[in-house]
């Protein structure tokens, strides 16, 4: 939709030149310049619109919230950082790009959470 304003915008823009620069002529007339004038100011009309609109699209942003449901008792282990064994939170937890990534508080270390297989 949004490279079709702007096609459209194009179009009214370029037809408004063309009718100020008729005006020119030596048939030319006053009112072509009218005609070219508000032919380019609704096609700036419609670029403003459609920046606006794409400025506001890109404030908004997705929160997604991952929930596990895992089924009978499960018993948890501490999740200890790889390089400095030191204890994890949730809060250390991030999902980058789909993947889950950890930040250590104490080293700072920054890795992707992997699972071992099971058998």
């Amino acid at each position: 939709m949004k490279t079709i304003s702007y096609i459209a915008a194009a179009i009214l823009i370029g037809f408004g030149v063309l009718f100020i620069l008729s005006a020119f002529s030596p048939q030319g007339q006053v009112s072509s310049i009218i005609v070219g004038v508000i032919l380019a100011a609704i096609g700036f009309v419609i670029i403003y619109f459609v920046t606006k609109k794409a400025k506001e699209a890109q404030k908004q942003t997705n929160n997604v919230t991952l929930n596990i449901d895992l089924p009978g008792n499960v018993a948890l282990d501490a999740l200890k950082c790889q390089s400095c064994g030191g204890v994890l939170t949730s809060k250390d937890i991030t999902m980058v790009n789909g993947a889950p990534m950890v930040t250590c508080p104490y080293c700072h270390t920054t890795y992707q959470i992997t699972e071992e297989p099971k058998w």
